[in-house]
């Protein structure tokens, strides 16, 4: 039993963290097993089952409960036994629809903006250079030009 206050806080500090822990680590390695159980029994949920097992894996590397390269191993594995299944390479459609809309959206927008902005900032350059009044010489200014 540690003896020193700080060595204490640490101690309880790390096990409400391996408690924590332990919910993400136990999730992923129970979604792999299902994933390996569905690949054995070749059912036809095999495609889901990896899918989860992915997200589990990824949550519990976002939450540093396992390395980053853990958890690409891991996933690497179960999708390489998912293609040799006949598996076809997995695409988010959301994401793949959201990229072939992005192109044109930005086109319509961009060049208003562009042509907008550098009005602003010319009439906004206009108005300080009206408002200023001449400029103060300071005392070592004074000085050199009193010199020459």
């Amino acid at each position: 039993m540690a003896n020193i206050k700080s060595q204490i806080k640490r101690n309880r500090q790390n096990e409400k963290r391996r408690l924590r822990n332990r919910g993400f680590r136990g999730a992923a390695r129970a979604a792999v097993n299902r994933a390996r159980a569905a690949f054995e029994a070749g059912a036809p949920d095999t495609k889901e089952a990896v899918m989860r097992a992915v997200s589990m894996l990824d949550k519990a590397a976002e939450k540093g409960v396992i390395h980053p390269n853990n958890a690409a191993r891991r996933k690497g594995r179960l999708m390489k036994r998912l293609f040799a299944l006949g598996g076809q390479k997995i695409e988010a459609p959301a994401v793949v629809e959201a990229a072939e809309e992005a192109p044109a959206a930005e086109t319509a927008t961009k060049p208003a903006a562009k042509k907008a902005a550098p009005a602003k900032k010319e009439s906004a350059a206009k108005k300080t250079a009206e408002k200023k009044p001449a400029e103060k010489k300071t005392a070592t200014a004074k000085k050199t030009a009193a010199k020459k």
